[in-house]
């Protein structure tokens, strides 16, 4: 277990990433943030401008959308550590069809070995409806699956809805 990482866990919009930036400034003067997201298009890349703006010139930002494990590996020392979001991030090993299992537990190795407070943001997926597709469903399922075990190695895990957070895990 990684006692000095927390599982922010919600729907979209239930204000995870900002939750998790207001806990890693709390913990330190300059935290890192690891943003997983793709500017596929347009509206994606309107979003990741408005998060780097909310964001202060404190932080440091590395942008990795598959090789999470050697991205927190490489900025694990002593530092506060933000990963959001591990949906996108598993949503990219799914559009790159990269082997999900091999890599979750490469996740998990490492937050388990990092030496930073990770602060790990990732979307409740299962409490709306079966998806259509079995692309959606496998998605649907790898995440569910992805959470738990993420919840079983972290220290905390808390949940967001409408905002506020509801600690499941501390």
């Amino acid at each position: 277990m990684s006692q000095r990482s927390i599982l922010i866990l919600g729907g979209a919009r239930s204000g995870k990433s900002r939750h998790a930036m207001r806990l890693a400034e709390e913990k330190a003067n300059s935290p890192v943030l690891i943003a997983t997201a793709v500017a596929g298009d347009e509206e994606m890349r309107q979003r990741i401008a408005r998060h780097r703006r909310d964001r202060g010139a404190n932080w440091t930002t590395v942008e990795e959308p598959l090789e999470l494990a050697g991205a927190i590996a490489s900025h694990a020392s002593g530092n506060v550590v933000v990963v959001d979001c591990l949906t996108l991030w598993l949503s990219n090993l799914l559009h790159e069809e990269r082997d999900c299992e091999a890599e979750v537990n490469r996740l998990l190795k490492a937050v388990e070995d990092s030496t930073a407070e990770l602060i790990l943001v990732s979307n409740e997926v299962g409490l709306g409806i079966v998806p259509a597709t079995s692309l959606g469903r496998k998605f649907r399922d790898e995440q569910g699956s992805l959470n738990q075990r993420l919840a079983e190695v972290a220290g905390e895990v808390v949940f967001l809805a409408a905002g506020l957070p509801l600690p499941l895990k501390s």
